[in-house]
């Protein structure tokens, strides 16, 4: 307890700190300590007061113990290295985060992949996205950058996020899967067609977690000294090791041997000394509408054209060591999308400032209200707040000579004090209604269909087949309207679809789970040998 305080007191100051600023718990410093985030100075709020809404949550939860755990991921820690340039360019035309400004700059990482709806024992052949969060523990504070495998996502709003989950996760009533809950949902939502369409390509089950691409899947803004911002996507791409993907037989084969066949993989690769390595790219967009493209460069379910908006190299990640302990290192790690070092900042992509609450909360619920405390959460720099109280608090984040009495701000009796403000405030202007309404340019298929084309012919074979399980067991009118949207991304891909169902036949009566899922049912009772008592 008293070596992580020293520790806390001796590190070293991020930009704009003094050994008295106030911090928040990822040890960003807190410039502005009196006002909230809003659409003017009248309001209203903005979702994305990352610094608030710590703040509160924390205050909410001082007196609740409750935490629960999280779905299945493998970790491992690394570093990344800046290359000192966007593409061809200094990154401090774009962005004024420190990581990325010096050729070399090496910054320590933390990586946990994961996959989504499984829970904990679940096998890692599923079709399913798989997560790939990573922490940078920076000199400003940490940074999660938190995706997926994919490059998209379902939906674009995060009011149907909940609702979509349920549809994926077991039937409340026979605690089992079954594709027809989650096409369901799907065939009520049309922007889902393009998900669909990777997931259950061969790229819906990557073949272990060193050969997957990630990607932040969201528009987030970077923000230069003089506080201009531009769009920007990220994307993990894998060096030396490569991409794989697995058709749905080829999974089955891992399945019936080994379950844990991915995290298995990581961690022998590690040990071995076969680092994998992944190039981190950014896709920049100026910031604004872009009435020139087919869609809303805000939309979650949208490829930006890399011939327009090109992949540029900004470093590497390295993945060197595995943990100590999967309990304290992987399962107790904890993400949040609004975790943002000065220079990186939201764009108004609905689900990104959806997640931002979402998450964090989540691991307050799941580990505690001073998870941030926990070694592999808590930044690699001091940390000095106001916050006290709840459970498991390992020690109080004061800073060198801080008056104990005085755990408020702001205060003349010795207490903490904002910190400077360096570099100009992004301040992007609205003027609009608050209302509650979809985007404009939806265009809910027309990428589907550019990525069925993409697809070479064995791809598009192992889509539709697995499409064509997966739907043979769901009600015609949810084969319908799926067919429906299919063929308005592509006449080939309904027509396909539709002609498999066909020659499949429907089994949307009795089915309780997947059509394999059925049938490994039946062979059970078939294949099973009977025995007298003992």
């Amino acid at each position: 307890m008293k070596k992580k305080d020293e520790e806390h007191q001796t590190a070293p100051l991020g930009t704009g700190e003094s050994a008295e600023s106030l911090t928040n718990r990822q040890g960003h410093p807190v410039t502005d300590n009196q006002n909230v985030r809003t659409v003017g100075n009248r309001g209203p709020t903005t979702l994305e007061n990352y610094d608030f809404l710590e703040k509160i949550s924390h205050f909410d939860r001082e007196r609740i113990p409750e935490r629960v755990v999280h779905a299945r991921g493998a970790g491992a820690h690394g570093y990344f290295e800046a290359y000192g340039k966007v593409g061809d360019e200094s990154p401090a035309r774009y962005t004024r985060a420190k990581l990325f400004q010096e050729k070399g700059k090496k910054t320590p990482v933390f990586v946990r992949f994961s996959t989504v709806v499984g829970a904990r024992e679940s096998t890692e052949t599923a079709r399913d996205p798989r997560g790939f969060a990573v922490k940078f523990y920076t000199e400003d504070g940490n940074w999660d950058l938190v995706g997926n495998n994919l490059k998209i996502f379902f939906i674009r709003d995060p009011l149907k996020f909940p609702d979509m989950i349920h549809a994926f996760k077991p039937d409340p009533v026979t605690n089992i899967q079954d594709p027809e809950r989650m096409f369901d949902f799907v065939s009520q939502s049309p922007e889902a067609t393009h998900m669909i369409t990777f997931v259950f390509s061969p790229w819906g089950i990557p073949a272990n977690y060193r050969q997957m691409q990630g990607s932040g899947v969201n528009t987030y803004k970077w923000v230069n000294e003089k506080g201009e911002a531009v769009l920007v996507k990220y994307h993990w791409e894998p060096l030396k090791q490569g991409i794989k993907n697995l058709t749905q037989k080829e999974a089955e084969q891992i399945q019936a041997t080994n379950t844990n066949h991915a995290t298995q993989d990581l961690f022998e690769a590690i040990e071995n000394g076969d680092y994998p390595e992944w190039e981190l790219c950014v896709q920049i967009m100026s910031d604004e509408e872009h009435p020139e493209l087919d869609f809303d460069p805000l939309d979650p379910t949208k490829l930006w054209p890399a011939e327009q908006f090109p992949f540029l190299p900004v470093g590497k990640m390295v993945l060197n060591k595995n943990p100590e302990n999967y309990f304290n290192e992987v399962e107790q790690a904890a993400f949040g999308t609004g975790v943002l070092v000065d220079g990186l900042d939201f764009s108004d992509d609905k689900l990104l400032q959806g997640r931002t609450f979402s998450y964090s909360d989540t691991q307050r619920y799941r580990v505690g209200s001073n998870y941030l405390q926990l070694p592999i959460n808590s930044p690699e720099k001091r940390v000095a707040t106001n916050q006290q109280g709840g459970q498991m608090e390992y020690h109080v984040d004061a800073a060198p000579g801080q008056n104990p009495h005085t755990n408020y701000e702001p205060s003349s009796l010795g207490g903490l004090t904002e910190a400077e403000q360096i570099g100009d405030v992004h301040k992007p202007h609205y003027d609009d209604k608050l209302v509650r309404e979809p985007i404009d340019r939806q265009n809910n298929f027309g990428q589907a269909g550019d990525t069925y084309r993409s697809f070479e012919p064995w791809e598009q074979d192992e889509l539709i087949s697995n499409l064509v399980d997966a739907l043979s067991v769901c009600q015609p009118h949810i084969q319908e309207k799926m067919i429906e949207h299919f063929t308005k991304a592509d006449e080939e891909y309904g027509r396909r679809v539709a002609e498999g169902l066909k020659a499949a036949g429907s089994k949307s009566k009795g089915h309780t789970s997947s059509k394999q899922a059925d049938e490994a049912v039946d062979k059970s009772q078939k294949l099973g040998h009977e025995a007298d008592r003992y």
